[in-house]
């Protein structure tokens, strides 16, 4: 057993980005590596607590147990703070190995704003609601709270997120707003968020109600971009912006029909056929007038790349036993998290290279075939 998992582990490292090592000693993760064995070994000590979901206390006995290291919870507590730095660089590598080009910021700070509800292991667990910011393309998280799942102001919001002027703020649908976008646009910063098309009220240059569906029937094939200048009307303002909408393939549009279908048999609802035909598009709003719609697509995209990787790291990756006090122990968690989900991601993409035997041949000189 204990050499399967040996072997497990291995398999496990060569996934790894190529730098993993030198970035432990470029963030001074491994600075004094008091308790445990080596770098490799600290890593695996980490990832079995972010990736298990055991406790900080449970976590100690099991490297001990394993002779990985001879830590207490709190000195391994230490240790995830210190290598917050060490887990995004390995995150950061990780997305653009597997495919992801982190956009180019220019002159704005780029920001994805996204949330998520974890639950801690057991029937009884507690519930947190997370609330985090990811700038591109360093992939700092530079606002993470934590919070309860209950009560008002509890829930998804731009005004719970310290926003400054030439901030773009990157959101999905749980974010649209005529009130968000204004609150936003009150501290200077641009959005491009998903609409919630039954939710969308703006008006055309003639000061008419926006007929959307209208508009997005006028895409026939799978990739015809479309982009209309609107206004919505706010409580204190008028907001310029445009909307921007593409038609998805067949195929997008037969998956997103599948879960708008398993959805609503699930609440023993019935589909609106505007729900059906909206699932058609992928339609975002945005204040911002000088890129163009594809430019404004692809950055969306993007978006949706880095949170299928936490729509994965939920299911797969599991989550528990957060780290609720403190901000740098919060922050190391979710990158583990993170990390833990990406390697994911890049079995699935290379598996299918993987061979029978769990190893590729090297190349020989002198190999013949055999009759």
């Amino acid at each position: 057993m204990d050499n399967v998992a040996q072997e497990n582990w291995r398999i496990l490292l060569s996934l790894f980005p190529a730098k993993w090592n030198e970035r432990a000693r470029e963030t001074g993760a491994v600075e004094r590596l008091r308790g445990f064995r080596s770098a490799e070994a600290l890593l695996r000590t980490l990832l079995l607590h972010v990736a298990n979901g055991l406790s900080l206390r449970e976590t100690a006995v099991q490297a001990k147990l394993a002779d990985w290291a001879a830590v207490s919870d709190v000195a391994l507590l230490k240790r995830l703070r210190n290598s917050e730095e060490w887990l995004r660089r390995l995150c950061a590598d990780l997305l653009v190995e597997n495919g992801v080009a982190l956009a180019n910021a220019g002159q704005r700070s780029i920001r994805i704003v996204d949330g998520t509800i974890v639950r801690e292991p057991g029937k009884t667990g507690s519930q947190w609601r997370i609330l985090y910011s990811l700038r591109l393309p360093s992939l700092d998280c530079d606002f993470f709270e934590i919070g309860g799942t209950e009560g008002s102001g509890t829930g998804e919001s731009l005004q719970r997120v310290p926003l400054a002027a030439h901030d773009f703020l990157l959101g999905d649908a749980g974010y649209w707003s005529t009130a968000e976008v204004e609150f936003a646009k009150r501290q200077g910063a641009d959005v491009l968020i998903r609409v919630n098309p039954h939710g969308f009220v703006a008006y055309g240059a003639d000061n008419r109600r926006f007929g959307l569906l209208t508009r997005l029937r006028a895409l026939k094939q799978a990739g015809d971009i479309g982009e209309w200048c609107v206004t919505l009307r706010g409580e204190h303002t008028a907001i310029q912006g445009r909307v921007c909408a593409i038609r998805k393939s067949e195929h997008a549009t037969a998956q997103a029909h599948r879960r708008l279908q398993r959805k609503a048999s699930k609440k023993q609802l019935k589909i609106q056929p505007q729900t059906l035909e909206y699932a058609r598009y992928v339609i975002v709003f945005t204040t911002e007038m000088n890129q163009s719609a594809d430019e404004l697509l692809e950055l969306y995209r993007l978006r949706w790349q880095i949170e299928l990787v936490f729509k994965r790291m939920k299911v797969i990756a599991q989550l528990g036993h957060l780290p609720k006090h403190d901000e740098r122990c919060a922050r190391a968690w979710l990158y583990g998290k993170l990390f833990v989900a990406l390697l994911t991601q890049k079995l699935i993409r290379i598996g299918r290279d993987i061979s029978p035997w769990g190893y590729a041949l090297q190349p020989a000189a002198s190999a013949k075939p055999v009759a």
